[in-house]
């Protein structure tokens, strides 16, 4: 009764807050716009050049720091003996309960844990980052995007795995835990603590910038564009829309961890099958059509003619794609699944691995596939990455525009409610685990909520991307440093799952 009570009296302290903010935001229209990004452009432009730093190959630009993350989930690949392969059976019984002891300390499930990494990840990129692909590199970019995300799970087993290993578990029950944890504390067990400290701190400060611009601003902004242009809604009012999205924000991440993770276990399923399940019936009414669509992407996947430079330009779009839709490396999803109801760090591991398949390797194909068999990228020409994605869809089904206006929406609020988490963790990372400094938190989370649907932020959000890659250059550091000792973990796992040590509860 007592918790009830405190997220309503919250909530409307929320209200008070937002009110003025929403009315000021309403009242100054672009001209917070105008100096806001003169501001970031200015001062932040030398950080986004640098995180997305690019070099020109057989004339198509790579950023560096996609050769990171990827390079990391090669590596994790073979280091880990191709767990991504070998595990699946595993984590498919760790997510059925097999292994659940409810004793364990934690706070959510398996399958609520995955649900809300996967709410962080699934989102616009889905959508919209697809059909850029497709659209400058080919079809072929789709077999690239693939092989990138079956890497990508190594890479998710490894930061999960370690998440959970090095998490914090206070008396109350609650936990904490993530990349500025285990960058500290196994560090410093390498005898690395001064390395440690300085990469968990440049975690979490990147982290929070990220939260509140690319988990926060630019998904608010692309919803309130969606359905504005949809459904002719809050088209002149979009601080309202920011105003009624910020307090059903709020009414959720104000309850914490267990709160959101009961709203995402219900919401993915929700969203991925909206937009999986359409895909899958055009897919179905063009069954005939499939095995040349598959011919036409391994084709543009070798093929010296493909277009955006050739073979090494499909490579790079495929490449770009899966980093930037699945995040393997970047480190967010550690936090989330740090919160798990295990003692055995390697389960989380395990689950997560299923993370990147079912965020690129499913759902990104399938876009990619509705692209190409409805013939939609060869007449990309002028096509936004949604506006292209929406032509496909909409040759079939012309009310698709409303599914599409609805996924977008429910994509967006998963993300926000996701991102908040990792976003509150690293906070209170850096100035406590105070009651007082979490609500401080969410309350400055949810204005945000309100400035991103009201303003055209563009330096802003590329600020907030950049701060996002960011977080692989300490996260990637640290996983090269211990991934031996999740090897040595993983090896001792499996031996006492093989033993029948570790006990089966169902």
């Amino acid at each position: 009764m007592k918790k009830k009570s405190t997220v309503v009296s919250s909530l409307g302290l929320l209200l008070f807050l937002l009110m003025p903010i929403s009315a000021f935001a309403q009242e100054a229209g672009s001209g917070i716009d105008q100096v806001v990004n003169k501001v970031f452009g200015t001062v932040l432009g030398p950080f986004v050049s640098f995180i997305f730093y690019s070099v020109t190959i057989n004339g198509v630009s790579f950023p560096l720091i996609v050769g990171w993350l990827v390079i990391c989930a090669v590596v994790l690949t073979f280091y880990m003996g191709f767990i991504q392969f070998t595990g699946v059976k595993h984590s498919i019984d760790l997510l059925r309960g097999v292994y659940s002891n409810p004793e364990d300390s934690g706070e959510v499930s398996h399958f609520q844990a995955l649900a809300t990494a996967l709410s962080g990840t699934v989102g616009l990129g889905n959508i919209a980052g697809v059909a850029v692909a497709v659209s400058l590199g080919g079809p072929g970019a789709t077999f690239w995007m693939i092989v990138a995300g079956l890497c990508g799970m190594a890479a998710k087993f490894t930061e999960c795995t370690l998440g959970v290993k090095y998490r914090e578990e206070f008396p109350d029950g609650h936990v904490s835990g993530g990349p500025m944890y285990y960058l500290s504390k196994g560090l410093a067990e390498q005898g690395k603590p001064r390395l440690g400290r300085v990469l968990a701190v440049l975690f979490a400060i990147m982290c929070i910038f990220g939260s509140f611009g690319g988990g926060n601003m630019f998904q608010g902004n692309q919803a309130h564009q969606m359905i504005a242009n949809t459904f002719g809604i809050f088209t002149e009012t979009g601080w309202l829309f920011g105003l009624i999205l910020a307090v059903i924000v709020g009414s959720v991440i104000i309850g914490g961890i267990q709160s959101i993770a009961k709203v995402t276990e219900k919401i993915v399923p929700l969203m991925a099958g909206l937009y999986v399940g359409t895909a899958l019936i055009i897919l179905l009414a063009n069954f005939s059509n499939i095995p040349t669509a598959i011919v036409v992407i391994l084709k543009g996947a070798f093929s010296p003619e493909a277009i955006g430079g050739g073979v090494v330009g499909v490579l790079i779009q495929g490449l770009k794609r899966a980093a930037f839709s699945n995040e393997a490396g970047v480190g967010s999803a550690a936090i989330a699944h740090s919160a798990v109801r295990t003692s055995e760090p390697l389960t989380e591991g395990y689950v997560a691995l299923l993370e990147p398949f079912i965020d690129t390797v499913v759902i990104c194909t399938m876009t990619a596939l509705v692209i190409v068999i409805t013939g939609a990228y060869a007449n990309a020409e002028g096509l936004g990455g949604v506006a292209l994605t929406a032509s496909a869809f909409q040759s079939v089904f012309p009310w698709f525009g409303v599914v599409l206006a609805i996924a977008v929406l429910l994509f967006a609020f998963s993300t926000m409610i996701s991102w908040s988490y990792y976003g509150l963790k690293c906070w209170t990372y850096l100035f406590g685990e105070s009651k007082g400094s979490e609500l401080s938190f969410k309350l400055i989370f949810c204005v945000f909520v309100v400035i991103g649907c009201s303003a055209s932020l563009g330096p802003v959000i590329d600020f907030s991307d950049a701060a996002i890659f960011a977080m692989s250059i300490a996260n990637v550091l640290g996983l090269y440093l211990m991934m031996g000792s999740v090897k040595a973990d993983l090896k001792d796992y499996q031996s006492r799952i093989a033993s029948g040590e570790i006990k089966r509860y169902k």
